[in-house]
């Protein structure tokens, strides 16, 4: 094989990304891509947390958002940077999001492989009467 054959089988070409909606959002889930409105950013009390050294740890920033779109919302959990980018009003593509379950309720999360970017306000109006983190799931094992 050639160089420029190697350099060729390396490098995939980038696939389109496929918006979902809030409604489509299930427990367990990964990859996610869709454009919300962040209607509620409250941050979380930090727990103080004191090392052998009796030295303070700083504590991440963490904010619950509640987030959405015309079919629904749901509770994002912001970390450290995104909690600058998830302020109140803002309308941000979630890129590769995931969704946890906390407390047996959905939560929407973007770890360090997924991106939020601010965007352009958009005309939805937000649907507060379907909110998938109102949801409680239980985790059943079934018999082998």
């Amino acid at each position: 094989m050639s160089m420029t054959a190697d350099t060729k089988a390396t490098t995939a070409p980038k696939r389109k990304p496929v918006f979902v909606k809030v409604n489509q959002l299930k427990p367990g889930t990964t990859g996610h891509t869709l454009i919300v409105k962040v209607l509620e950013s409250n941050p979380v009390k930090p727990a103080i947390r004191r090392s052998s050294l009796t030295q303070s740890i700083r504590s991440p920033r963490i904010a619950e958002c509640l987030i959405g779109d015309d079919t629904g919302c749901i509770l994002f959990t912001a970390r450290n940077d995104q909690v600058d980018l998830m302020k109140t009003g803002a309308t941000v593509i979630l890129r590769n999001a995931k969704i946890d379950l906390f407390k047996d309720t959905m939560r929407m999360v973007v770890d360090r492989w997924g991106r939020i970017e601010v965007t352009d306000p958009v005309s939805f109006e937000v649907n507060r009467g379907n909110n998938l983190s109102l949801i409680e799931y239980e985790l059943v094992t079934l018999p082998a």
